[in-house]
């Protein structure tokens, strides 16, 4: 049963039954608007298969209901990717008919699952759950997206006929996270050899988020941490972590890294390669104000996570004026405050808000969540297709901010640093959950996990991240 809209997915629908129907199939087509609206190329298949002996049914929902219920593969060709309203009335009410019998019934959407945004994911109202989806040319960032990629089944991409120019021009601003290959570890290589980075981080109510950040490094391959935290609980971390070289810090009165370390922490960040600023730092005003003078004159690589984001909103122009590559990974939460939004507007379109935000801010801008997206002054953005739910635990992106570290420290560049990190960040997680499922995976078990997702991505050439492309 194919189910055609009055538009171009519903051409494709026209296709697909003609191409059944000459292979000896049994297909029915039911036609929700009047076809004598379809144009271009949807109109000339209209008009072939009318010469065809293919049953062609104007849709009466009660009438049809039966049918719907007992063919045994639905294909959906209501809408495209070009939806921009709200689903209602017919749509609605046969995208809901559809979605109560996919149990027993196989459903296959052309381009997108009907009622998907093409660019967001977001679902127009409802939308068809589909068991699989056959995309045109390259994925739309709709089924990518959660939650339309929750809703695509198992995904496929055919190129058609469209020239290879268009599907691989340089100037795509998206793409699926690319797989960045590991330098070779150098055999005769030593701790410095793999990245030296400092860590300000932590404060008297956050003891992990240090640990787990400057570990994580450690634990993704880097050579040397050193973590400077607030005196009072140094002799805590050294305890749980003995790799780590601890960098006591003067206190605030709250327990937090005080502003008279500036200059002390100035000279150490410049006898290393890179530096992580602000997991678990505090909201306390000075520890802020911190933050603010070091991001303003630090001369290497930054990543600021957590309270240091939270430190620079309201601060553009900190940022704007380093020279040295700048990474921010916020959570929808933080991105929200950095662009003056509320979260609902980040929601809305996560690609959008992270292009205007990368370049307004001359950052890489890693936006977590299920699928994370990784964006670029220049606009290009990043899909990341590994990781799952369990992941959506605290600690897990100070974690990240190790293993982003790390890929620095073994020689990749910032930007490929990011990527990779990311990557071998949402493996790690996708590791533990294949040991002890996702239901209670904590930052411990993803940072446990690490490396053996090394050690997975260098013996494989191939992962289970990429789309199946249909030639």
């Amino acid at each position: 049963m194919i189910l055609c809209g009055s538009g171009n997915n519903g051409g494709d629908g026209l296709v697909i039954a003609r191409k059944i129907y000459s292979h000896g199939g049994q297909v029915k087509v039911l036609m929700i608007r009047d076809p004598e609206k379809f144009k271009g190329a949807a109109k000339v298949n209209y008009k072939i298969i009318q010469s065809l002996p293919v049953e062609i049914y104007k849709i009466e929902l009660e009438k049809y209901r039966h049918a719907i219920c007992h063919c045994h593969v639905i294909i959906d060709a209501i809408f495209g990717t070009g939806l921009d309203r709200i689903v209602s009335g017919l749509y609605y009410d046969l995208i809901e008919m559809v979605n109560q019998h996919s149990a027993a019934t196989k459903v296959l959407s052309l381009d997108i699952p009907s009622g998907i945004h093409g660019d967001t994911g977001q679902i127009m109202g409802t939308a068809v759950q589909a068991d699989y989806t056959i995309t045109f040319g390259l994925p739309k960032p709709g089924n990518l997206l959660f939650p339309g990629y929750d809703l695509g089944g198992e995904l496929f991409v055919t190129h058609i006929s469209f020239p290879p120019e268009l599907y691989n021009d340089q100037n795509l601003k998206m793409e699926i996270n690319p797989d960045i290959k590991l330098p070779i570890r150098q055999t005769d290589g030593h701790k410095g050899s793999f990245g030296k980075v400092l860590f300000i981080a932590g404060a008297g109510s956050y003891y992990g988020a240090p640990l787990l950040a400057a570990h994580a490094f450690l634990k993704a391959g880097g050579g040397y941490a050193r973590l400077a935290a607030p005196q009072a609980i140094v002799g805590f971390l050294a305890a749980h972590a003995v790799e780590i070289i601890f960098e006591p810090q003067t206190e605030t009165s709250n327990g937090s890294i005080a502003l008279s370390n500036k200059e002390a922490l100035l000279k150490l960040a410049a006898s290393m390669d890179m530096v992580i600023l602000g997991p678990g730092l505090s909201l306390d005003p000075e520890t802020q104000q911190l933050v603010r003078d070091l991001t303003a004159r630090i001369e290497k690589p930054l990543l600021l996570d957590g309270d240091g984001i939270t430190a620079l909103c309201g601060h553009p122009h900190i940022l704007t004026n380093r020279y040295a590559p700048t990474i921010l990974t916020p959570h929808t939460g933080e991105m929200a405050r950095l662009m003056g939004v509320d979260n609902n507007a980040v929601q809305a379109d996560r690609i959008k808000a992270l292009q205007q935000t990368a370049a307004q801010l001359k950052s890489v801008i890693v936006l977590k969540g299920a699928h994370s997206l990784i964006g670029y002054p220049d606009q290009k953005v990043f899909i990341n297709m590994s990781g799952n739910s369990g992941m959506a635990t605290a600690g897990c992106g100070d974690v990240l901010a190790g293993v982003i570290a790390a890929m620095h420290g073994l020689g990749l560049n910032h930007r490929e640093a990011v990527l990779k990190g990311v990557f071998l960040h949402g493996l790690s997680g996708d590791l533990a959950a294949a040991e002890i499922g996702p239901d209670g995976i904590t930052a411990q078990d993803i940072l446990d996990s690490l490396p053996l997702a090394l050690k997975t991505d260098r013996t494989n050439t191939d992962n289970d991240y990429k789309i199946q492309i249909v030639l």
